[in-house]
């Protein structure tokens, strides 16, 4: 088994919720790309929502401890790691484990694929404190692709039936999307926003939760990057996209809804912008056969509900089971949990754009240094 994505950018997290840290390895990182510690660290603060109401109560300091491939403030070309140190850990909130698997969660699976000896506390390897070092993975990719000219910005598009604005698919507001980022919840409709705190309020007041879905942006994204098939940039895109826990769908352009139209409606007319080649509309979401179009590059990701609820729930007792017993057992889920994952994973969806579009480039341009070191 292998908790690893990437080939000519391979991004390997490893630890455990409850463990001693949690952390990342990136190999392939050009040298020579400067990173700004201090950015970083904001970005990835984004995730952790302190204060909010709408976040879980766990509270670590979420620093990152950078251990190799990191000199005098530029990568060196060689295996960039990281790690966090779990600090803020009540591993006696899953006592009931193994025994007693929490419906929505990979508990029995991940048992019967370990043969008993996964560690379960706070969904160990499956939880979503593994997100943290892949947002440090995808910090240090989305400030190469700064350095690039390249923009990504994420926002929060929904939340159970509670839309946000639309955004002009050719021309995006890079202003409203940057504005959104300093809101609770980050959305281009503050109003919007707040009718989704209270949709999220009202899901945990009564012991549940709420799902939601998240858009991603890309700008200045070059044309060409990608390949037919098996590389193709939706295919890259959505293995990021679709390794962030409670993604069950993910969509480009006009996605879903391109099954309802006709080809008139969804076909993208080229013209001449200025020095360049672009089309009057964006329905593909800036991706044509696999290949950047050189248009924003816009993708959606799906998030289910919060698996983890304080209603009573339906489940069953291992041991009962194999010992051949009445295993039916009804299962009541403490702890401190998100109602809602969906704006926490927002600088999550950032960093599977940033990770995949910039192995697209890796594998376009070559592992060359940034810049020289005279």
């Amino acid at each position: 088994m292998s908790s690893r994505v990437g080939r000519a950018l391979s991004v390997q997290i490893f630890g455990e919720s409850h463990g001693a840290a949690v952390g990342v390895t990136i190999d392939g990182l050009p040298a020579g790309i400067a990173l700004d510690e201090a950015a970083l660290a904001a970005f990835v603060s984004r995730r952790a929502a302190k204060g909010s109401a709408i976040a879980t109560g766990r509270r670590e300091s979420d620093l990152p401890k950078i251990i190799s491939g990191l000199c005098n403030g530029h990568t060196t070309g060689y295996p960039l790691t990281a790690i966090f140190e779990n600090a803020d850990t009540h591993s006696s909130d899953y006592s009931f484990l193994p025994d007693q698997p929490r419906p929505g969660h990979a508990d029995y699976p991940a048992l019967v694929k370990s043969g008993g000896w996964d560690d379960l506390r706070g969904s160990g390897h499956h939880s979503g404190r593994l997100t943290l070092p892949y947002v440090f993975a995808g910090g240090v990719a989305l400030q190469a692709l700064e350095a690039l000219g390249v923009q990504i910005a994420a926002r929060v598009y929904s939340i159970g039936d509670i839309q946000d604005d639309p955004i002009d698919e050719c021309t995006p507001d890079w202003e409203a999307l940057l504005a959104a980022r300093q809101r609770e919840i980050p959305t281009v409709n503050e109003a919007a926003g707040k009718a989704m705190k209270e949709a999220i309020l009202a899901a945990k007041a009564e012991q549940n939760s709420v799902g939601g879905v998240v858009e991603i942006i890309a700008l200045n994204v070059p044309a060409g990057l990608g390949a037919p098939y098996f590389e193709g940039v939706e295919a890259v895109l959505g293995q990021h996209l679709f390794s962030i826990p409670a993604v069950k769908g993910v969509e480009f352009g006009a996605g879903f809804q391109a099954a309802l139209m006709n080809g008139s409606a969804y076909n993208d007319p080229y013209e001449q912008k200025g020095q360049r080649i672009g089309t009057t509309r964006n329905k593909a979401g800036g991706l044509c056969g696999g290949l950047t179009t050189g248009m924003p590059v816009i993708a959606r990701a799906a998030f289910r509900p919060t698996a983890s609820i304080a209603q009573p729930q339906q489940t069953v007792s291992l041991g009962a089971f194999k010992a051949g017993e009445e295993a039916s057992r009804e299962l009541t889920v403490h702890g401190r949990h998100d109602p809602c994952v969906v704006v926490r994973a927002v600088p999550v969806a950032e960093s599977a754009m940033a990770l995949g579009l910039f192995e697209l480039w890796i594998q376009h341009n070559g592992d060359k240094p940034f810049q020289e070191n005279a």
